[in-house]
């Protein structure tokens, strides 16, 4: 009788919880058996690992073979543990050495040749791995991904006889470095810049306070204004990501995609589902949660074009999130709680056909079609979309100018990378997201516009939670402008930021 014991991790949301692979060998008759709440990848498993060994030219010892997978309250799902389990059959058996299994965390699955394949997870699996001390080891396709984690020890293999010949000392493993530099921000050039935008001052200044601040922002608008086109170059203008951003953003991608593109490190995400999605393809879900689009927009932009036309409890799901910065999935047999911390950026038409307020007249949408249209969104979503602006048709004259006049990217980046640094209120937070007693602090009034404000309260019949979003825009427009207290002129600006609020 012989056992061996392996750390490996399972994941649950975005985090990754330890898991302890014990194998037991004993003598009987010849089994193999799975234990620990295991779901169908893992308890295929054993085919897998048995063709692997056999193919690697190992022993199976005809016994009785038991892995236990624990904490055995704990689902586990994919491949990742057809590594763990091989080594601890082949430690078991001593055809391995024992003594340094505890120094390492593995994670792969096996091809039925012996070969390593790549799993997803892997960038929460390896961060979880640093903070307990342990080496990670995994295929060599998720290596450079798992690098990004500046503390982690890894090592990549190709084989499961490259992993073992390292254990034997014969032909130790190197360290794997990650050729990108993790300090190095990555350049915008990713997205299109606006510069290529002819006119439209008043929409860029808009989104230009949205990137400041964090805001969210709905763009209403005849069809070919350029709603769409601002959108896509949005994620340009926004500040560099930092370091904690930036692989919380590739560890929620990583869960998804099976592996993140160290391409896009540092590059801040742009989702941009089509109005057919379903609620959970949204919010994430599945037997096995996996992330919806507002999480996989992390620390990035979530683009919902032609807003209207989402089913209205598709759009009722971003109420939560967008107050909260998370999303908890909830299943008969889990729960999964995944970050949602995402900006919102939003267009849609003015009303059916598209053309009310377009200068050649098409439009001949009556009052109750136009009411009934922009009723399909919510009162209670729009009061938490903070800036809502038009964005008419632009001029033929300004259209057939040949050449664009207006800044490019990286000169409005610039700007609210600096109004940013001008921020250390909030502690590190946007002024989105800055609670009500920090609002009462830092967007304090005087007289002059705390009776502006007032007025427009009455008139517009705002709510409270309008009241907040509009002081937070203004503090964001004080900050671009580089003043330290908000003035009228703030307020205003602001204000004309609630076009749906107005009868």
């Amino acid at each position: 009788m012989s056992l061996a014991v392996l750390y490996s991790r399972a994941l649950s949301g975005i985090q990754a919880p330890l898991v302890t692979v014990e194998t037991h060998i004993a003598n009987g008759l010849p089994s193999f058996t799975i234990v620990g709440l295991p779901d169908t990848e893992v308890k295929e498993s054993k085919d897998r690992v048995r063709a692997a060994l056999q193919n690697a030219q190992f022993k199976i010892p005809a016994q009785r073979i038991t892995i236990n997978l624990a904490p055995a309250d704990l689902p586990k799902e994919s491949g990742r543990f057809d590594l763990p389990i091989a080594l601890g059959i082949l430690a078991a058996t001593g055809q391995i050495p024992k003594d340094k299994l505890d120094q390492y965390e593995w994670a792969g699955e096996l091809a039925l040749t012996g070969e390593l394949r790549p799993i997803h997870g892997a960038l929460a699996m390896t961060y979880n791995a640093s903070q307990s001390g342990r080496s990670f080891v995994l295929p060599q396709q998720n290596a450079a991904e798992a690098a990004l984690v500046k503390k982690a020890t890894i090592y990549a293999a190709k084989s499961l006889l490259q992993i073992c010949a390292h254990l034997s000392g014969h032909e130790p493993l190197q360290i794997y470095k990650n050729p990108i530099e993790n300090d190095t921000a990555t350049d915008n050039s990713a997205y299109p810049d606006f510069d290529e935008v002819k006119g439209q001052t008043h929409a860029k200044r808009a989104l230009e306070i949205a990137a400041s601040g964090g805001h969210s922002l709905l763009m209403i608008g005849p069809p070919g204004t350029g709603k769409s086109m601002l959108a896509a170059r949005f994620p340009g203008i926004l500040p560099p990501m930092t370091e904690a951003e930036a692989l919380e953003s590739a560890a929620i991608q990583s869960l998804s995609y099976g592996s993140f593109n160290i391409e896009n490190w540092k590059l801040r995400p742009f989702r941009s589902p089509h109005h057919t999605a379903s609620g959970v393809a949204l919010v994430g879900g599945g037997s096995h949660p996996r992330p919806g689009e507002i999480s996989l927009a992390m620390h990035g932009v979530l683009f919902l074009d032609e807003l209207a036309e989402f089913d209205r409890k598709v759009l009722e799901v971003l109420r939560e999130p967008l107050e909260s910065g998370k999303i908890t999935i909830s299943r008969a047999a889990r729960q999964a709680e995944f970050p949602a911390q995402f900006q919102l950026i939003a267009a849609m038409n003015p009303c059916p056909c598209g053309y009310l307020g377009h200068p050649s007249g098409k439009c001949h949408c009556t009052p109750d079609q136009i009411a009934r249209y922009r009723g399909r969104i919510s009162g209670p979503l729009l009061d938490r979309i903070d800036m809502q602006i038009e964005v008419p048709a632009v001029p033929q004259e300004e259209l057939m100018h040949q050449r664009t006049t207006g800044e490019k990217s990286s000169v409005i980046r610039t700007r609210i990378t600096e109004s940013h640094q001008r921020q250390p209120r909030s502690a590190g937070k946007t002024n989105s997201h800055l609670s009500v007693k920090e609002i009462d602090k830092f967007c304090a009034l005087d007289t002059t516009s705390e009776n502006l404000l007032k007025q427009a309260i009455n008139r517009l019949n705002l709510s409270a939670r309008a009241y907040h979003r509009i002081l937070k825009v203004a503090r964001t427009i004080a900050d671009l402008s580089g003043t330290e207290r908000i003035n009228n002129q703030h307020i205003a600006e602001a204000i004309q930021y609630r076009r749906l609020d107005k009868k």
